[in-house]
């Protein structure tokens, strides 16, 4: 097959949809500083001279105004698992986008009403946990087998591009203008700009070509599938890939026509692959999140200053430092690594360097923090950024392409948004029980704990996880026939069996 004609159409369908990543994005690096401006806090009364009850009610209060959001996003990943299927991957992603503009711009401008902002949180949180599941979703249903870890690493960048772009916009603030109402407004409302473009321009957009011929709109689905694809409904290339969609979906109980959730649920519970392939999602899902991604990420100032480094100002600058190291390797990820090496090589290494970093901060918390020690102090400061690396380069993204990539489209909007739904409770239980944690264990035992999840991880998905780059997904199936634990070994088989190619992918 040829390369690729360039497509701008494609190209705007995925930049529209990747975009649904930016409330996330922003809200781990945008409002989880911004909440900490003097001008945030003094508006909702959360600064001690302000706060009329215990120190201890203080710090549940704003460890509450960041975890809301985290809580609102657990539910919205719980609402697309009706909706996703039910309405469509394009009009989801409409619908959460709404929800998270206007909780969003709720939260910007309650006007140090704290009623109104614990309710906003939750509300634009739904539509951010919703974008969640419908945008790598939709990402993975209109890609090419051969290109399918990019494209939904697209979503992955824009994410850590609006993260660190948080940062940096707090600091301008931070700088430039007085600690006052407009302050923080500022910074909360500059996201609300390019997802509203993203919005409108979603409506010259189509449905993905899987999801409509799983509801029986043939004709529709071809058309859809020929503009991605730059071509006409008679190229025999788009006739070939249309043909894989359909017959994957053929049969009487692969159509999601009138297919009720429960039914699908019932499936997924005594289908043997399907369970399989949920289960190693969720598996994924829970490895990333308690190996100390977001644990870090929503208080990575504070993780610098206990890494020695002098200033709250500069702590805020290496938070920014640390997202940018963040961006700039999730980009090496996408564009140069996750279709080439594969998705195991990926995640394995990443994990791997995660627990090396893990387990020299439990050494220096245990041992030199507070000694000023200068050089183990650079080194810790170091090993945040090689931290970075490593999240970056394994399941900050992998977990999102595994998740949409291994099921078919009959199930794969139910389970996507359930393991979504997993995904951001735990967020939400990281977020809340990393600060009690580092009181309680002392810094190093946190550290030493994720280093374990970390070494866990290894071994769990490096035997359970089969290589899947470049599989149809239409033929996934094939690599999940034998037992979990050989999951390993079906990778060089899945290498072979191309989109072209006429070998299938075996379990082993």
């Amino acid at each position: 097959m040829p390369p690729p004609k360039l497509n701008a159409y494609y190209a705007l369908t995925v930049l529209v949809i990747a975009c649904g990543s930016i409330p996330k994005g922003y809200d781990e690096g945008g409002f989880a500083a911004a909440s900490g401006l003097d001008s945030f806090l003094s508006d909702y009364k959360l600064v001690q001279g302000l706060w009329t009850g215990s120190p201890s009610g203080l710090a549940s209060r704003k460890a509450a105004v960041t975890s809301l959001g985290v809580l609102g996003a657990a539910i919205g990943a719980l609402v697309a698992i009706v909706v996703t299927d039910r309405i469509g991957r394009l009009r989801a992603w409409q619908l959460f986008t709404v929800l998270w503009m206007t909780g969003f711009f709720a939260v910007t401008f309650s006007s140090g009403i704290e009623g109104l902002l614990m309710f906003a949180r939750i509300w634009g949180g739904v539509g951010a946990g919703g974008l969640t599941v419908v945008a790598p979703l939709y990402l993975t249903e209109v890609a090419r087998a051969r290109s399918r870890g990019m494209v939904v690493s697209i979503y992955m960048v824009i994410l850590l591009s609006f993260l660190t772009l948080g940062f940096f916009i707090n600091y301008a603030a931070l700088k430039t203008m007085p600690p006052s109402q407009q302050q923080y407004r500022f910074v909360l409302a500059f996201p609300q700009i390019p997802v509203g473009l993203a919005f409108v321009a979603s409506f010259f957009l189509g449905d993905t070509p899987r999801w409509l011929a799983s509801k029986k709109r043939s004709a529709e689905a071809l058309a859809v599938l020929a503009k991605l694809r730059n071509s006409t409904v008679e190229d025999p290339d788009v006739i070939k890939e249309f043909d894989e969609i359909e017959t994957g979906i053929e049969h009487k109980d692969r159509v999601l026509a009138n297919t009720s959730v429960w039914t699908i649920v019932k499936e997924v519970a005594t289908v043997s692959t399907y369970r399989k392939r949920f289960l190693l999602g969720l598996a994924m899902q829970t490895f990333a999140q308690w190996s100390g991604g977001n644990g870090i990420t929503y208080y990575i100032p504070e993780i610098f200053l206990l890494a020695g480094v002098a200033s709250s100002k500069d702590s805020l600058v290496n938070a920014a430092g640390y997202g940018a190291v963040k961006l700039v390797f999730t980009m090496v990820f996408a564009w140069g690594l996750i279709d080439y090496f594969g998705r195991r090589r990926c995640f394995m290494t990443g994990l791997a360097l995660q627990c090396a970093t893990h387990i020299y901060m439990a050494i220096y918390m245990a041992l030199w923090r507070g000694s000023k020690n200068e050089p183990a102090s650079s080194a810790a400061v170091a090993s945040v950024f090689l931290y970075a690396v490593g999240w970056s380069v394994g399941l900050c993204t992998v977990q999102y392409l595994y998740g949409t990539e291994i099921l078919p489209t009959r199930v794969r909007g139910v389970c996507y948004a359930a393991n979504m739904t997993v995904h951001w409770l735990f967020q939400f239980a990281v977020v809340r029980v990393t600060p009690p944690m580092f009181q309680t264990l002392n810094v190093w035992g946190a550290y030493a704990f994720w280093a374990g999840i970390c070494a866990i991880g290894v071994v769990v998905l490096g035997v359970w996880a089969p290589e899947t780059k470049g599989v149809p997904m239409e033929r996934m199936e094939e690599l999940f026939s034998g037992p979990w634990y050989m999951g390993w070994r079906a990778r060089a088989d899945a290498r072979r069996g191309s989109t072209e190619g006429s070998e299938k992918p075996t379990a082993y």
